[in-house]
């Protein structure tokens, strides 16, 4: 036949792959059309060929579920007394400005801070990473000292 010309759509498959994160660990899941053009989820081990059934929530590996609301506290201690932050928190900050008041981490020994000094502690990441300062701080002063002393942690 000269002179005709002609195109053929001859449906196809597709795939796409992605390395997720569940309760247990990663896996694999496969995206797919078939001919009929209908999608399809497959998940699998690593392997690629071993059924897999998530558990718990799915998300992108290392990604972060969710954005923590963040609670925020500052307390100054003027003269005698203890400002105590509980194991959890996501940051401590302290700034002596007077006296020697001490700190005492977790079930540490008591270090005095001189007039000063300004430290702080923190994590990276929270939420459903979980990481938080394992210790509690306590600050112990006496008359004549000055601190003021911030923290943050997941509400």
């Amino acid at each position: 036949m000269s002179g005709t010309t002609a195109s053929v759509a001859v449906p196809s498959t597709d795939a796409e792959y992605e390395v997720l994160c569940d309760d247990a660990g990663q896996f694999l899941r496969r995206y797919a059309s078939g001919r009929s053009g209908a999608p399809a989820v497959t998940d699998t081990a690593l392997d690629g060929v071993t059924p897999y059934t998530p558990t718990g929530a799915v998300v992108r590996c290392g990604a972060p579920v969710s954005s923590p609301e963040i609670a925020s506290t500052v307390q100054r201690q003027t003269g005698a007394g203890t400002l105590t932050i509980p194991a959890g928190a996501r940051s401590v900050t302290v700034a002596v400005y007077a006296g020697e008041p001490t700190l005492t981490i977790g079930a540490g020994t008591p270090v005095a801070l001189l007039p000063g000094t300004s430290l702080s502690w923190g994590v990276h990441r929270g939420g459903d990473l979980a990481e938080t300062l394992a210790d509690a701080f306590t600050f112990t002063a006496a008359d004549g000292d000055d601190l003021i002393v911030s923290s943050t942690r997941e509400a």
